[in-house]
C-alpha cells in the first residue's frame, strides 16, 4: 500500500536528514538556540519525513487522496 514515489522518497529522505540533524550540530546550534525547545519539533518532523521515506506511507497523502507512488500491476 505505498503512496510515495521515488523521487518523493528521496526528497523526503534528504529533506529528513537535514531536519533531524541541524539543530544538533555546532554550525546550525547557534542558529537553533534562540528557539528553545522548539528545536525538537524540528527534529521530530524530520523523523516523520524519514519514517514516512522508509515505510513508502504516508498518511495525510492517504487522507487527501494524493499518490506520488505508480500504481502496480500485480
Amino acid at each position: 500500500m505505498a503512496n510515495v514515489g521515488s523521487l518523493d522518497r528521496t526528497l523526503r529522505f534528504i529533506v529528513g536528514a537535514v531536519l533531524l540533524a541541524s539543530p544538533f550540530l555546532p554550525p546550525f546550534a547557534g542558529f537553533f538556540a534562540a528557539w528553545g525547545a522548539w528545536k525538537f519539533a524540528v527534529a521530530a518532523v524530520g523523523l516523520v519525513m524519514l519514517g514516512t521515506a522508509a515505510f513508502r506511507f504516508c498518511p495525510a497523502y492517504t487522507l487527501l487522496g494524493i499518490r506520488t507512488c505508480p500504481i502496480s500491476k500485480t
